[in-house]
């Protein structure tokens, strides 16, 4: 599995000071149908707004062929946020000192009823890594809950086992996100000193478990800031490429969420551009035609509104943070995992793409139908 990480650090070394000529770019561009790991590789050090807009022009065409003009649309639900993990960046890690809280079947009930009435038909279960507080118990039971009331369940828990998965799998839920956080260990392990999520390989794993347990959906991407960003987004790149040769049949996406106050004390190592953030994602959707690109409501309302029209597919709207935050007012900035810039309301968010021309969903898939 890990062979595509030696592969993004041996072109990453190799093209970490080449820079493409104009030419060059408009060659890999405009003449080339499909682009090669070495075209990769330079087109992370393009820097030229000039290039830039070349790259945008070219993924909005690609987007367009592959997607057509569908953007999907999901909403996260926090049912915990016990945590057992140490993660120096993280607003759930234990470190942090704040009411820890857990929701019943019922309140869960009430979320999914709250978030059902604005629009909502398609959601990611989330809870921090406790396998004592948030058992694959509860989870199951809140995941049953979740497939009475939305035509699409994922979820962005603790990585878990095959049999696992398999369990949630079939209950129906379709679809997992796992954030490598950064794909370098060195780092990887200083940001992490220690709880389950240590165990670096485990969790870098965990996508191709659950594919192989039946989901049909995966998100995987870092957490740009906690690590070099050009080597991060190179090695999430080829982590896609590679479960999309491996399952053909998957639907594969790819994100990369920007570092985003916690309400800890830790300042990132880099920090990532909107130019930079925009050049990643065209790069994504040039050498991954046909590969999800989410974006979530960590970017600004502007920001956000432009990128529908060039490269992403699926996007978050109406967040909270919170655990029990739709059906109850909460602060969300002192107990949020992190800081949201994008707080329009789910209508909101609909108006902008309709206005674009383009056609809201929240759901990839028909209640009862799989995939063959």
């Amino acid at each position: 599995m890990v062979s595509f990480l030696k592969e993004a650090e041996e072109l990453f070394e190799e093209y970490k000071d080449y820079i493409p000529t104009h030419r060059e770019i408009c060659e890999i561009i405009e003449n080339k149908e499909f682009l090669t790991k070495e075209d990769l590789a330079k087109l992370l050090n393009v820097s030229s707004k000039e290039d830039i807009m070349l790259m945008a022009k070219k993924a909005q065409k690609l987007t367009r062929e592959n997607f057509g003009k569908v953007i999907l649309l999901y909403a996260p639900l926090y049912i915990a946020n016990y945590c057992q993990n140490g993660c120096v960046y993280c607003g759930f890690s234990c470190r942090k000192k704040y009411k820890r809280e857990k929701l019943s079947f019922e309140e869960i009930e009430n979320e999914l009823r709250k978030m059902k009435e604005e629009g909502i038909d398609s959601v990611i279960i989330l809870t921090g890594e406790d396998r004592i507080n948030s058992s694959v118990e509860y989870i199951e039971k809140a995941c049953r809950i979740a497939t009475d009331f939305m035509s699409e369940v994922s979820i962005e828990v603790y990585p878990l086992y095959e049999e696992e998965y398999k369990r949630l799998s079939s209950i129906g839920v379709v679809g997992i996100t796992v954030y490598q956080e950064t794909y370098q260990r060195e780092d990887y392990d200083k940001l992490h000193p220690f709880g389950p999520k240590k165990d670096f390989e485990f969790r870098l794993n965990a996508p191709e478990r659950a594919l192989k347990a039946g989901f049909h959906e995966v998100c995987v991407g870092p957490l740009l800031g906690l690590s070099h960003p050009k080597k991060d987004v190179l090695c999430a790149i080829l982590h896609a490429e590679y479960l999309l040769d491996k399952f053909p049949k998957a639907e594969i996406s790819i994100s990369f969420p920007r570092f985003r106050s916690a309400g800890t004390d830790f300042t990132p190592s880099y920090t990532v551009s909107d130019k930079e953030f925009i050049k990643f994602l065209l790069i994504a959707r040039l050498y991954l035609p046909r590969v999800g690109i989410v974006v979530s409501t960590r970017e600004r309302p502007s920001l956000r509104d432009v990128l529908i029209d060039v490269c992403i597919t699926k996007m978050s709207a109406g967040s909270k943070t919170t655990v029990g935050g739709y059906a109850e007012e909460k602060d969300e900035d002192a107990e949020a995992q992190f800081e949201v810039e994008d707080r329009r309301s789910v209508s909101e968010v609909v108006d902008v793409i309709i206005r674009k021309g383009l056609r809201p969903e929240f759901t990839n898939w028909v209640k009862g139908v799989k995939s063959v």
